[in-house]
This record gives structure tokens, C-alpha cells and sequence, in this order.
């Protein structure tokens, strides 16, 4: 079905069937809530609470600080038991907000209520959206409304909805596109208001052709949007990937969206923006697939944030026996956990436990210049190449032959028959030259 791609990339194991086909299921919280104030790039948000203060649910208690920042809104009610550091998933400890849930959900004046986008002018969107605390819901965590701010609305010509779900056995999106494709028609109309010339695009692997189905019967009456099915291929969900496929238009790691007439959001931040918009509703949620096999009972849960992980876990049914890894987000892009201890923020798209690690037991071997990681490196750089000046920490070499270009993707390890850390050598040259620029 789907012909538009991409050069490169890779096939690995879905894994989606564990979680696919069951509805998602709401879970109440049970314990004290966290609210990291740095969920997203940018300055961390500023606390507007202190210990004792009594808050209601939607009510800010994080305030943007500065233009690429975003606010913080509390999904319950309750008492504020402190305001200090608590680690996140990257493991750093970071300035948040406890607080302690009473279970009672009183909201504040006004959340929920039905609202008529078509009766808001543009400023007015983008300043709900603001307030909401939106951000991209598909990983990067950029705020939207900085994202939907462009120097010239009429330069925008395709507003794109990354429904790809590329990585391997994440299907929130899917159970999205099953469940609220109303939803994330309306937040693509409410997104198209802003940009007079653009069009939509509603981008589906093919390897969800029931849902890309659904989604043509939803919009067949708007003639400004269209589902376009893509190749089913890792990384057809990275953004310059699925500008390339959907436009034929290409950016590189100098270049946004927005320098070649495009927007694009995740399926969650379109939702988002229809319940922002439409149903006066703050971001104060997230839809979480908990999978893999030691998972006893793998599924997509929509849960508030500043829910602890380990009652995820505990929603699933628990372990079937003891994980030898878990990660945050997905196998190709996530990261490794060692403690469960940790909240549910505005980046967390799934929680993966493996009952092996097999990759723990494989030992890196000698490059036999094969040429796989070139074959499947999407960004069409030399990985074999990248990995000698890393290693030499030569931050220049590495430069002159496009390792800035890396996107992060993970191809090139995952081919890799010598079983080398390329792509977090890359991860650590990029850094490391970035920092050198600052200084």
C-alpha cells in the first residue's frame, strides 16, 4: 500500500502484536505525584507552589521560564508535601513538585468546557496552547506553541501528523488513531486555522492498514487533509525522513521543519491540541504502552502525569519473571532503566521489559569493513568512518565527514555484525562538540 520512504533504514522485529489489539485502559494513581519542572528542551519551568499549598487539578504550578520553556500542570488535587530534586529517567535529579493526591479530582473553574475553535482568533489559540504546556509528544518535547509560531504563517504548506509509530513495539498511536481519530481530525483542522496555505497530512505506516482506513473515512470530507500511507521501515517516523517521504522536500541538522514550509506533530500533541482547544483541557496525561516479554499482560494505558512507574507495572499485571533490562520509550531510542522509582512526564511514551538482554551478552569484535551500518544509515554518512574519530576523539574529522548528520536512530549498531557501540560514540562526539561550541 505504502510507497513513500526513504533511502536506508532498517527491518527490525515489531513487537507490536503484544500490545496492539487492546483498548487502552485508564489508571487511577495511588500514590504521591511528581512534577519534574524540566519536561521538555529548554529552561526548566519555575514553581509557582509551595510546601503546604493546597492545589487543584489543571491548575499551573510550573511557569514557562522564557521563550522555549513550557508550563507544568498539576492532573490531581492535593496537598504540596515539598518541593525538591527527584530523579527522572535520564537519572538526573531534578527540581519537582510532590504532591500529595486526596483522590477527590477537584478541578479548577472552567476545565473540561467546550469551546469553539472556529470563534478564537489566532493569538488566542496559540496563547491556550501555551497555557495548556504543550509540547512535541513524540520525543524531542520542543514546545508547541514556539513550534506554531512561525515568522510568516503564509510560508507553512504542509502540516504533517507523524502516525508512523516507526519504533518497535510501541502502538499508543495506533490505539490513538483506533480510538479518537475525531480527535486527532479536529486537532489537525484546529492547527490548519493558524496556517492559511498549508495542507494536512495524516502520515500512516502501512503495516496499520486498519487504521489508515478509519482515518480516510474520518477526513473524506475535508479537503484540505490527506491520509498518506508510507513504507513500513525504521526510521520513517524521524522527522526529516517523514518530510522527505510525504513532500520531497529534505533538511538537514541546520535546517527546522519550518525552513522548507513544514510543521509536524505527533499524534498526542494533536489530540492534545484539540483537548487544549476544544475542551479547555491542559496537558496532564500521557498514553504509555507497557510491553515486552516479561510484561504479564502488555497494553496502552492513559495515565496522569506524575504517576509512578512501577504502578504502570503493576496495572500490567506485573512480571512474569525478572527483567534483565528496562527501558523508557522504545529498544532503538530509549533509554535503560535501573530503578522503577522514577515519574511519568510529558516524554513518556512506553515502558519495554525484556526477560533477556541479549545484547548485554554480546561482545564487540573488530570492524570487518563490511559496509551494513553505511547500507543502512538513513542520513547516508559513513558510520564506519565516524566510529574511528570517536573512539580517537578527533572532534574535527568527525565533523568534516558529516557526523552532526547523525540523527540518532540506532541502524547503524543494530546491523552492525562486530557488534560496536556506534551509536552511542556518536552520541558522545556530538555532545562533546556541542559543548565546545557553547564555550
Amino acid at each position: 500500500m505504502g510507497t513513500a520512504t526513504f533511502k536506508g533504514g532498517i527491518h527490525p522485529y515489531e513487537g507490536k502484536d503484544l500490545s496492539k489489539d487492546k483498548p487502552t485502559t485508564v489508571l487511577m494513581p495511588k500514590g504521591d505525584m511528581v512534577f519534574p519542572m524540566a519536561q521538555h528542551i529548554g529552561k526548566p519551568a519555575m514553581p509557582l507552589v509551595s510546601k503546604g499549598d493546597y492545589v487543584r487539578m489543571g491548575q499551573k504550578i510550573g511557569e514557562a521560564d522564557g521563550m522555549v520553556s513550557a508550563n507544568i500542570i498539576s492532573s490531581v488535587s492535593g496537598t504540596v508535601k515539598a518541593v525538591e530534586p527527584r530523579m527522572t529517567v535520564s537519572g538526573a535529579m531534578v527540581l519537582s513538585v510532590i504532591i500529595e493526591n486526596d483522590n477527590n479530582y477537584s478541578a479548577i473553574e472552567g476545565l473540561g468546557e467546550q469551546r469553539d475553535y472556529t470563534k478564537l482568533s489566532k493569538s488566542e489559540i496559540r496563547d491556550i496552547i501555551k497555557e495548556a504546556g504543550l509540547v512535541g509528544l513524540g520525543g524531542a518535547a520542543f514546545p508547541t506553541h514556539v513550534k506554531l509560531t512561525p515568522k510568516d504563517d503564509n510560508k507553512i504548506d504542509y502540516v504533517i501528523v507523524n502516525a508512523a509509530e516507526c519504533e518497535p513495539y510501541l502502538t499508543s498511536d495506533y490505539r490513538m488513531l483506533m480510538e479518537e481519530p475525531e480527535k486527532i481530525a479536529s486537532g489537525l483542522k484546529i492547527e490548519l486555522s493558524l496556517f492559511p496555505n498549508a495542507k494536512g497530512i495524516i502520515a500512516i505506516e502501512d503495516n496499520k492498514p486498519d487504521a489508515i482506513i478509519k482515518m480516510q473515512e474520518v477526513v473524506k470530507n475535508e479537503p484540505r487533509i490527506e491520509v498518506k500511507a508510507l513504507k513500513t521501515k525504521y526510521p520513517q517516523g524521524g522527522e526529516r525522513w517523514l518530510i522527505s517521504a510525504c513532500t520531497g522536500r529534505r533538511i538537514n541538522s541546520s535546517l527546522l521543519p519550518l525552513n522548507v514550509g513544514c510543521i509536524v506533530n505527533n499524534v498526542d500533541t494533536i489530540i492534545s491540541i484539540h483537548m487544549a482547544v476544544a475542551e479547555s483541557t491542559p496537558l496532564m496525561r500521557r498514553i504509555v504502552t507497557v510491553t515486552g516479554d516479561a510484561v504479564k499482560d502488555p497494553r496502552n494505558f492513559i495515565v496522569k502525569t506524575g504517576t509512578n512507574f512501577s504502578e504502570l507495572i503493576e496495572a500490567a499485571g506485573g512480571f512474569t519473571r525478572e527483567p534483565e533490562k528496562i527501558i523508557s520509550g522504545g529498544p532503538m531510542m530509549g533509554q535503560a532503566l535501573y530503578s522503577l522509582d522514577i515519574p511519568v512526564t510529558k516524554t513518556s511514551s512506553a515502558i519495554l521489559a525484556y526477560g533477556r538482554d541479549r545484547a548485554a551478552k554480546m561482545q564487540p569484535a573488530a570492524c570487518i569493513r563490511c559496509g551494513r551500518c553505511v547500507e543502512a544509515c538513513p542520513s547516508r554518512i559513513v558510520p564506519q568512518k565516524l566510529y574511528e574519530y570517536s573512539i580517537r576523539f578527533d572532534g574535527e574529522s568527525f565533523e568534516k565527514y558529516n557526523g552532526m548528520e547523525c540523527c540518532d536512530c540506532g541502524c547503524c549498531t543494530f546491523v552492525c555484525p562486530a557488534k560496536l557501540n556506534l551509536n552511542q560514540s556518536f552520541k558522545e562526539m556530538r555532545a562533546s562538540i556541542l559543548n565546545n561550541r557553547k564555550k
